[in-house]
């Protein structure tokens, strides 16, 4: 079983995003994603709940957590999503960057594409790591 990390500043946007299709797309006898903040923030923004809940996945559960070594530790990869150096740095771990802006406060076309962008990236990072839930 392989762990992935999607990590943000807050935990309540991009890498919730990140997560939840991970989760929704990949395999669940190969993997599986866990989503952390440098700066945990309260709960999932409002704007990201809506915009997730329009393709079917519910994050109003979601809780936001911190971004620890020790979490870190347990990753097979490693993706961060604007938290830059606040990123805790792990020997070894293999680590990639996608740089997107904050869903937080914007107008909920923006939101969308975010989600877009996210969506298309999960389902290549799948195919490239071969645990794609197959049909």
């Amino acid at each position: 079983m392989r762990t992935y990390i999607f990590a943000c500043v807050h935990n309540a946007g991009r890498s919730q995003m990140a997560a939840a299709f991970f989760n929704q797309l990949a395999d669940p006898a190969k993997a599986h994603a866990v989503s952390a903040g440098t700066e945990p923030g309260p709960r999932v923004h409002p704007e990201v709940l809506q915009v997730m809940r329009e393709v079917g996945i519910d994050l109003s559960n979601a809780q936001p957590q911190k971004l620890t070594t020790e979490l870190a530790q347990q990753a097979n990869l490693l993706i961060t999503m604007g938290c830059g150096e606040g990123c805790p740095y792990v020997p070894g771990l293999r680590r990639d960057d996608w740089p997107l802006p904050d869903p937080k406060g914007l107008p909920l076309d923006e939101v969308r594409t975010v989600r877009d962008d996210i969506q298309s990236r999960i389902s290549k990072l799948l195919r490239v790591e071969g645990v794609a839930k197959t049909l």
